[in-house]
């Protein structure tokens, strides 16, 4: 496929958007919170912050880079890309190993993380729904109660199948019709829904407790903690980084494909990053956090996973106006979610129609329906096993903490030496900021891959994994997660040997683009 005939973003504000949409998540507001909660808020914030410097920003312009060239050959997934910078200083043969380790891990990140995140897109759009009917406003029942029979009901599967499907309407009209259009209109709202929420938040006054305030609650995240310093919240920092700017994923990268060589790739990441981390820290930080410790104190903002969906909901039942400010919240996470999600639903698009020649229309619902068939196990363990969500944790596990560091690490490796001088060149080219070689040399190449290695040795050793295998659900995730590995590597050999099997096949570079 020729970069003619690809499509392409129509505005530089569509890209940001877009692009700022694929980062902006639940991980913005339903993960951040707990996070920064459950690390000791300003404790966590100290790491939280280095991490954001010395890996998110550079492997932000790695993965974009990593797109830029990849569109130049006609190409929106990762192996490809990764093959074609290691090739530089690797032999053909040896650059088809890291081809198709990177594109096995993306294809396993984006299959696996929403076989269960777009299961929890649907609980915000069935939550919205509940908070304007007043579904869970029964002060009788908990609000644990309500979201366990939320989760167990098979007929709240509805939702998630909604949202599925708007992913594939959305993803089958193109990038510009389709990608683009969405983002111009939510990216925008999720901003007004969270300054609005930002104003509820900061007038609540002290409705339960003197020494409970929204002011607090800021204090709580804000103020540093340094005797509250550990190394698991180093860990859990730098995790969140990965997860927040959808770092490992190859989603980015795809993005990046659609661009046009001299596109500016500095300012589309630094505007990005910050597009985000405003979204997650200003407005994640200032909604959540505060009005759990307003209504439930130090111990009520560490509500973990529930704090959305347990925590604040209870919260919203009680206080002035909170039907609706509940709507707010949950329309928030939705599409929060969705412009995250859209583009995971992408990467795959793009890879059963660049791979296997399949007609992007027709793509999008082959994807629905893998979507529908790896999501099934998600939906339908809590509706046999009341509250049990062990083969969601299982699949977690893996892709969430294992398979985004290592392909972050293979992506800031093969830049960073095997494509080397070249790659700063490619990131530079069409930008108005310049990356000077000082940083490219200090963080691509030695920092940003030194502290991923050591964050995740780091993890693996602090882990238990006999406790992977704790019931059938959870071994069922295991065996999955190696099922979709295993599927992933085939489909990064194809995608790689069909176009560049001859060079291959005679170790030595044949297509090259200038």
């Amino acid at each position: 496929m020729s970069e003619q005939k690809r499509d392409s973003w129509g505005s530089k504000l569509g890209l940001i958007l877009a692009m700022a949409g694929n980062a902006i998540g639940l991980g913005n507001f339903w993960r951040f919170p707990y996070q920064a909660a459950k690390y000791g808020g300003g404790a966590f914030m100290v790491p939280y912050f280095i991490a954001l410097i010395f890996l998110g920003i550079p492997l932000m312009f790695v993965e974009w880079g990593l797109g830029k060239t990849g569109g130049m050959y006609g190409h929106g997934t990762l192996g490809p890309m990764v093959y074609l910078q290691a090739r530089e200083k690797a032999k053909p043969r040896n650059a088809l190993i890291f081809g198709m380790l990177a594109g096995a891990l993306a294809f396993s990140v984006v299959v696996l993380v929403n076989s269960y995140y777009n299961q929890i897109i649907g609980w915000t759009l069935g939550y919205s729904w509940l908070s304007l009917t007043g579904g869970y406003k029964d002060a009788a029942k908990s609000t644990v109660d309500v979201f366990l029979d939320y989760i167990g009901s098979p007929v709240n599967m509805i939702f998630w199948i909604i949202s599925l499907a708007a992913l594939a309407f959305a993803v089958m009209r193109g990038i510009q019709k389709g990608i683009e259009a969405w983002a111009k209109v939510m990216m925008p709202l999720i901003y007004v829904f969270g300054f609005i929420l930002i104003g509820r938040t900061l007038t609540l006054g002290t409705p339960v407790n003197p020494d409970w305030s929204p002011i607090k609650g800021l204090e709580f995240i804000w103020t540093p903690r340094w005797a509250d310093l550990n190394w698991a919240a180093a860990l859990a920092a730098a995790g969140q980084i990965f997860f927040t700017l959808s770092l490992g994923m190859g989603i980015i990268a795809n993005y990046a494909s659609y661009l046009k060589r001299d596109d500016d790739i500095i300012v589309s990441g630094f505007t990005t990053v910050a597009l985000n981390e405003f979204a997650e820290v200003i407005l994640g930080g200032t909604i959540a956090i505060p009005i759990a410790y307003t209504f439930l104190g130090k111990e009520g903002v560490g509500a973990g996973v529930g704090l959305s969906f347990i925590a604040l909901p209870n919260i919203f039942r009680t206080m002035v106006g909170g039907q609706l400010f509940g709507a707010f919240w949950f329309l928030l996470l939705f599409f929060a979610g969705f412009t995250s999600s859209i583009a995971m639903f992408n990467y795959l698009t793009s890879l059963l129609e660049e791979d296997l020649k399949i007609d992007r229309k027709k793509g999008a619902w082959i994807v629905f329906g893998l979507y529908i068939l790896v999501g099934l196990p998600v939906g339908i363990e809590p509706t046999l096993i009341r509250g049990s969500t062990a083969y969601l944790d299982s699949v977690d596990f893996w892709v969430g903490n294992i398979y985004l560091i290592v392909l972050g690490l293979i992506e800031v490796v093969v830049m960073g030496w095997l494509y080397r001088d070249k790659g700063l060149q490619l990131i530079n080219r069409g930008s108005y900021w310049k990356l000077s070689k000082g940083f490219y040399r200090i963080f691509i190449q030695v920092l940003t891959p030194l502290i991923i290695l050591v964050f995740l040795i780091g993890f693996i050793t602090q882990q238990k994994f006999d406790a992977l295998f704790s019931s059938p659900w959870a071994t069922a995730g295991q065996i999955v997660v190696l099922a979709v590995l295993v599927i992933g590597l085939v489909m990064s050999y194809k995608s790689i040997k069909d176009k560049y099997g001859r060079e291959i096949s005679e170790n030595r570079i044949i297509v090259v683009k200038e």
